[in-house]
């Protein structure tokens, strides 16, 4: 299982309201985004709420080899 990438979501309405969603981001280190997101698109967070990734943990990638003897 190969881990994916942490992603950023960005949605504009035509009505000009933007919206962003982290994925694959986990815990707490989404919050890392929210100043980002507000630096890039010049704007300020009125309303956040947390995914269902922040509750997920990480799970690193491993493969194991082992030499097994026969009984």
């Amino acid at each position: 299982m190969t881990a994916r990438q942490p992603r950023i979501v960005v949605t504009v309405t035509s009505e000009g309201v933007v919206s962003a969603e982290t994925r694959d981001v986990f815990g707490d280190d989404c919050l890392d985004y929210v100043a980002v997101l507000e630096d890039l698109l010049a704007a300020r967070t009125v309303r956040s709420a947390y995914t269902a990734d922040h509750e997920r943990a990480a799970v690193p990638a491993r493969q194991e080899e082992r030499d097994v003897e026969r009984a």
